[in-house]
């Protein structure tokens, strides 16, 4: 089974992104991250830096990546 940190990485090697690229992704989402928070949902579950990639985390990066793709929504006309 896919953990979301093996989805997040995943999803980072077949985009061919950066850290600098994760980061921004997922500011344009509006949440922030520091480089070394950022590493260590890229280690082994073993090791002792490792940290889980949540949910919230994982659906603010899906988010973020509609944005950076895609562009912002238009706004909606009332």
């Amino acid at each position: 089974m896919l953990t979301n940190n093996d989805i997040l990485k995943k999803l980072r090697v077949a985009l061919e992104l950066k850290d600098e690229d994760v980061i921004k992704i997922l500011k344009l989402a509006d949440f922030d991250i520091s480089k070394s928070e950022l590493s260590a949902l890229y280690r082994k579950d073993d090791h002792p830096n490792y940290k889980e990639c949540g949910d919230q985390l994982l659906r603010n990066f899906l988010n973020g990546l509609i944005i950076f793709k895609r562009g912002p929504m238009p706004p909606k006309n009332q």
